[in-house]
């Protein structure tokens, strides 16, 4: 069975995305626009990501008008969406809209996956979810050097350093690369 990662870049004080829900502050970063091999999983099996982070990424690319540019960060990998709302899927795209819990949705995920990683792309909520439910195995994080007032939180969650284990750190170009390994909660 592959395993279930939350990858995402941040800023140093803990924003994933600013107060519009835009990652402009990201793509400013040198090598942000383009990252680095070793920056995220590229061979997950499987994306998953919330419906702002969705929307967010059909906004800025146009992808709706140009779906040729979903595949550029998607590939041919299947996506699920959490979302309560019906959204519009670019073309050829692999979509699958879902809604509930992420235990409810959990064998659709993994079956899609076929035994390959998953990727939680975003947000960080989702990801919390998915830590909250006890299946999140790492979090990799690419931490920008930058500063937001506000926005979308990293992790909104109270994580004790019980639970967390850091497997490596690295500077790839301007980020700092921080792999941390997520232990099950303990049962008695």
């Amino acid at each position: 069975m592959g395993r279930i990662i939350f990858d995402t870049a941040t800023t140093i004080n803990g924003w994933i995305a600013d107060e519009r829900n835009s990652l402009a502050w990201l793509f400013a970063v040198e090598g942000g626009e383009h990252p680095d091999d070793g920056l995220f999983p590229a061979a997950a099996a499987v994306l998953v990501e919330g419906s702002t982070t969705y929307e967010w990424l059909l906004a800025e690319q146009d992808v709706l008008a140009h779906p040729e540019k979903w595949a550029e960060f998607h590939g041919d990998r299947p996506t699920f969406v959490f979302t309560t709302r019906e959204l519009p899927t670019p073309d050829g795209a692999d979509v699958r809209f879902v809604s509930g819990s992420v235990v409810d949705a959990l064998p659709a995920i993994r079956d899609a996956a076929g035994g390959g990683d998953i990727w939680v792309v975003g947000g960080g909520d989702l990801a919390g979810q998915f830590f909250d439910a006890g299946v999140l195995d790492e979090i990799a994080l690419s931490v920008a050097p930058v500063a937001l007032v506000g926005g979308a939180p990293l992790f909104p969650r109270r994580v004790e350093s019980d639970r967390l284990r850091l497997e490596s750190a690295s500077a790839v170009g301007q980020f700092a690369r921080l792999i941390y390994s997520v232990k099950p909660v303990a049962t008695d």
